[in-house]
């Protein structure tokens, strides 16, 4: 049995997306949940990787912010 921790839910356009931080027998974890148009997809993340799980997200977004954008017209 999973005790939560603490939880947050966001909504963004029609996703449902559930954050969660638990624990159970075997230590604490992240649990990301995605929910849209009655499917889920759910991510766990231990403890110990937490800070270079988001690490890794601040890294990516940092470099999407100074890339040019794409756009479709290159293509054509």
């Amino acid at each position: 049995m999973d005790n939560i921790i603490e939880t947050k839910e966001v909504q963004i356009e029609r996703k449902h997306f559930y954050v969660e931080f638990r624990e159970n027998d075997r230590g604490r974890f992240l649990r990301i949940t995605e929910e849209a148009h009655g499917r889920r997809n759910t991510i766990i993340v231990p403890s110990t990787g937490t800070n270079e799980f988001t690490a890794a997200i601040d890294d990516v977004l940092a470099a999407t912010e100074q890339a040019p954008a794409y756009h479709s017209s290159r293509l054509e």
